[in-house]
């Protein structure tokens, strides 16, 4: 990757209010992350959210597990430190995808039915932030700043 093509990637005018786009669902989706890698915070890890994915049609399980918690989990990361947040922020839309339209839609919209509005949330944010990029006290900010 030459160092125009970076610099585009990393460089953005977006403001602090990024920021606090960021760091928010960037804590939310490394929580959901270590939920399905570790079993985290009341989760079921690897194996017994690959056996959940593998009984709604996503298999094999633990693979899709795995993709769906990395995505999560460093991708949230990412947003938080706000590093390579476009390409982190793409990947976390897809996330948010897939949960919504094999999960969630069939349930409505209202999330007392367990339906799609909260992941509906998440991947509006994950857009923003892919067409804004990280914006102010990131290392995308940084980086780019040192390129110039």
């Amino acid at each position: 990757m030459n160092n125009s093509m970076l610099k585009n990637l990393l460089t953005t005018d977006a403001g602090y209010g990024a920021l606090l786009l960021r760091v928010p669902v960037g804590l939310i989706f490394v929580a959901h992350g270590a939920q399905k890698l570790f079993g985290w915070f009341g989760g079921y890890g690897l194996e017994g959210t690959g056996g959940w994915m593998e009984s709604i049609g996503l298999a094999p399980g633990v693979l899709m597990a795995f993709l769906a918690g990395a995505a999560e989990f460093f991708g949230g990361l990412a947003l938080i430190a706000g590093f390579l947040t476009r390409p982190a922020a793409f990947a976390l839309s897809i996330a948010m995808l897939v949960a919504i339209f094999s999960v969630h839609f069939a349930n409505g919209l209202f999330m007392s039915n367990n339906g799609y509005e909260f992941g509906l949330a998440l991947l509006a944010a994950s857009a923003s932030l892919m067409f804004s990029g990280a914006g102010k006290a990131s290392l995308d900010e940084f980086l780019a700043a040192k390129l110039k």
